[in-house]
């Protein structure tokens, strides 16, 4: 069975992070997707995906992005349900980050009003492997909202 999902999207607001009872980082946050299909006047649909970060991907985030930050997330889709204060089902649907990526350079991202520390631009934070590397394969110029495929 696959469960994998890759996404590019812009942060809704700024990341939070609380702490389980376990000490454990975890931050929820959702991402504004471009959808490849438009609405009847003819704009471009977005879609907004939860997503949930634990640990050092959660501390990475906090840190360096905030809201309207570039980001790619790899994670898989997770389904839960819990009973609202009402006394009613819900269920849910997320991502579960392992992988996130900055996708803007540090002066895209300072002159978003991001008033973080500085890190090198495209640094990604991979939960696997626990470590932040730089990607060489992508600048900040190759990406433009209107020509990715989503």
């Amino acid at each position: 069975m696959i469960n994998s999902v890759v996404l590019v999207g812009r942060l809704t607001r700024d990341v939070e992070i609380r702490k389980t009872q376990n000490n454990l980082s975890v931050t929820s946050f959702s991402i504004a997707v471009n959808d490849t299909t438009k609405d009847a006047d003819g704009n471009k649909t977005t879609s907004f995906i939860n997503c949930t970060a634990w640990r050092q991907s959660a501390d990475f985030l906090a840190k360096y992005a905030h809201k309207g930050s570039l980001i790619g997330v790899e994670g898989k889709l997770q389904q839960r349900s819990y009973e609202k204060r009402d006394g009613t089902k819900a269920n849910v649907l997320e991502v579960v980050v392992n992988r996130v990526t900055l996708l803007e350079s540090k002066s895209t991202n300072q002159a978003r009003g991001s008033n973080t520390e500085p890190i090198d631009e495209h640094a990604t934070f991979d939960e696997q492997d626990h470590s932040e590397e730089k990607t060489d394969d992508v600048t900040s110029g190759d990406l433009i909202d209107d020509d990715l495929p989503f």
